[in-house]
């Protein structure tokens, strides 16, 4: 690469040399030659060089693709295609570098130079690229040739690289095409090989940076004449548990050895080409191959002979029916195996129609022919069989609905029809009034049973009409129409374990809702960590934040390492891709929140109301309990007008009986009335209250 880097620079002298003092035509020279071979993974340079005109505009093309434009001598740097930004690279000269040239940019490069006034110059490179040529190995087909045959093909394959030159040889001299050879592609094919043919054959692979040769020796068979086959005794056809004996022999020279093949697989019980066959079975029925081959030569010639054993076909009659263009009903009967195959019919279809082993008969669809049964019969020498088949419109169906995030980042919402129907219904999809045509947004199954609708956003879904399927067979057709909803959820439910640390959050999700995921959040204290201790996480505990997400088929989630002394709420989020929907009702888990602020206010308000409506009741109390006591406090009765005087009364000093309620007892009014020396006590001395005067006039 010196040399390269050598030419570069001088080429960039020459350029500035070449533009002082310059005006003449715009002219491109590609440094070197115009042929440019690589090596892929190398880096390699397209030098030019110009003249004619100062900071011309450079476009290089690769065919007639640009991949790359720059004005020289520009300070903003040149643009490069994106799909080649790391591999091109343009030289302050105009040159083009490729770095780490990959194999693909083998190609014709055009350099165009482009100035006002000066018209345009261009130049055109040839580049390209090979790899080293390793691992070549040579194989034939077939594995052997052999006298008399169409044709020997020979063929190499290798590990790595590109083959600029391929050259064939047999016993070291050079083969060209001819009535006998034909080199075509990576092979080499003999035409009509002969004996003459064995020997050494060689390939010598070349390209600018490696060659390699490989050798393979063939080896031509030829030999024994057409094998002679007999079998003893000689029948038609023989039962299960017959003996019988084949025998096979072939002139040639050396004589030939002969072996018995049967469904691909040699036989080993024979002796000398003759072959025991004792209590034979239905499986043995078929065709065996005597081959016979030269041992010296390698030459193999084969005869067929066919052993025919009757067996009763395996299983039943086996009866189905298919639709023929939504129109013709097409009733099949199969009964498999057998020799000879049995004969088969409909002869509730046709009366003159018998086929072996697979019987097809179509007929018009006909509601005649919904739900009824069609009979086929199978006759064989061994048994006779029959089967049916009930063709059937189709019956009601749910439609079902899936959604998923495509690897493109597009919601892809799948609508499945399925309706159970024999023959099977086909689907056919509408949007609207209008039919559903495959594309890039809509795809229909090739069953067309699902259809896909991809978009980005959701809305594409909501506001597009009602979709439709119809299941269709030659008998009838039902439909149903599909109305696609946002992202929610119809019902949840959380279940705590018995500690109040985990619990298991469970939803449901309408049959046509459109849900790519789910944010599972939580209201509430952090997490704890293994050891107990509150886990670090982002957000405040007072709002809702993200703990966990769910894919669009998750119907539960688990969460784990709660505190059982703190309380949490949790709700789920349906999501369509980056569209959220409504949350679902939020669960709440623990002991409780306590007091908030507006409540402990409430509290504080209700102290002073309660203090006075403690005392209003205890100022009630007291109020009752005087005029009740009042109302107890009774008047003395006066003393008889006999007694010509007024006498003064007074309670006693201390009262015999307390009433309840503190009220003192009524007077003695038998002891009023005596005269003072009948009084069984001194009245106290202590100063009595008023005095009470009354009277009574009889």
């Amino acid at each position: 690469m010196k040399w390269l880097e050598g030419f570069q620079k001088l080429s960039s002298v020459l350029f500035i040399l070449t533009f002082q003092g310059a005006n003449c035509q715009l002219a491109v020279f590609p440094i070197g030659p115009a042929l440019v071979n690589a090596l892929a993974g190398s880096n390699v340079t397209l030098a030019v060089s110009f003249r004619g005109a100062p900071d011309p505009v450079l476009t290089w093309f690769k065919g007639n693709l640009p991949v790359g434009t720059w004005t020289l001598n520009s300070n903003s740097p040149p643009d490069i295609a994106n799909s080649s930004r790391d591999v091109l690279r343009i030289e302050n000269n105009g040159s083009l570098t490729f770095k780490g040239v990959p194999k693909h940019f083998t190609g014709n490069y055009t350099v165009e130079l482009t100035k006002s006034g000066l018209g345009q110059a261009l130049v055109t490179f040839t580049l390209k690229i090979f790899e080293s040529i390793q691992n070549v190995t040579l194989s034939t087909q077939p594995d052997f040739a052999q006298e008399g045959a169409e044709r020997f093909t020979l063929q190499y394959s290798m590990l790595q690289g590109v083959v600029e030159q391929e050259i064939w040889y047999f016993n070291g001299g050079k083969l060209k095409n001819s009535t006998r050879y034909l080199i075509k592609g990576r092979s080499l094919v003999i035409l009509e090989p002969s004996r003459t043919d064995k020997g050494s054959y060689s390939v010598l692979l070349m390209n600018p940076f490696s060659s390699v040769t490989t050798h393979m020796n063939v080896t031509v068979l030829y030999g024994p004449d057409e094998p002679i086959v007999e079998a003893l005794p000689a029948q038609p056809f023989y039962k299960v548990g017959d003996s019988l004996v084949f025998s096979c022999q072939a002139e040639g020279f050396p004589k030939p050895t002969a072996e018995w093949v049967y469904m691909g697989q040699i036989l080993s019980d024979f002796h000398q080409g003759v072959l025991n066959l004792t209590n034979v079975q239905t499986s043995q029925g078929g065709v065996y191959t005597c081959s016979v081959l030269n041992g010296l030569t390698e030459e193999k010639r084969e005869k067929n002979v066919t052993l025919n054993v009757y067996e009763r076909p395996l299983g039943n009659p086996v009866c189905s029916v298919m639709s023929v263009n939504n129109a013709h009903l097409q009733y099949l009967c199969v009964w498999a195996g057998g020799t000879p195959q049995a004969r088969l019919s409909f002869p509730t279809l046709s009366n003159t129609s018998s086929v072996a082993g697979i019987f097809s008969f179509v007929v018009p669809a006909s509601t005649n022919f919904d739900k009824r049964p069609v009979i086929c019969i199978a006759e064989h020498p061994i048994e006779q069989n029959t089967c049916n088949i009930t063709a059937s419109s189709p019956i009601n169906f749910l439609p079902a609905v899936k959604t998923i995030v495509d690897p493109d980042g597009k919601i892809a919402v799948t609508i499945q029809c399925v309706s159970e129907a024999s023959p099977q219904a086909v689907v056919s999809w509408s949007r609207g009034d209008e039919g559903v045509i495959n594309g890039s947004t809509y795809q229909i199954s090739s069953n067309t049973t699902q259809l896909k609708i991809r978009s980005y956003n959701i809305t594409t879904f909501l506001l597009t009409p009602n979709f439709t399927c119809t299941c269709h067979n030659p008998l009838g057709s039902k439909k149903k129409q599909v109305n696609l909803q946002g992202p929610s959820i119809s019902d949840s439910s959380l279940f705590p374990n018995k500690e109040g640390t985990i619990i298991t959050l469970t939803w449901e999700v309408p049959p046509t809702s459109i849900v790519t995921g789910f944010d599972i959040q939580m209201k509430g204290p952090d997490l704890l960590s293994n050891n107990g201790k509150n886990a670090m996480t982002t957000g405040s505990s007072n709002e809702y934040r993200i703990i966990q997400q769910k894919t669009g088929s998750a119907r539960s989630a688990d969460v784990f390492l709660l505190d059982p002394d703190s309380t949490y709420r949790f709700r789920i989020i349906p999501k369509a891709r980056l569209t959220d929907g409504d949350p679902s009702e939020v669960h709440t888990i623990g002991p409780g929140e306590g007091l908030s602020g507006p409540a402990i206010a409430g509290i504080a308000a209700a102290i002073p109301c309660s203090i006075l409506v403690l005392i209003l009741l205890i100022g009630l109390i007291f109020l009752i309990f005087y005029l009740r006591k009042k109302k107890n406090h009774q008047t003395r009765y006066p003393v008889s007008r006999t007694v010509d005087k007024v006498k003064n009364i007074q309670p006693n000093a201390t009262p015999r009986n307390i009433l309840n309620g503190g009220l003192r007892s009524p007077p003695d009014y038998n002891r009023l009335q005596k005269t003072p020396p009948e009084r069984s006590e001194i009245l106290p001395t202590f100063v009595p209250p008023p005095t009470v005067r009354v009277a009574t006039t009889v």
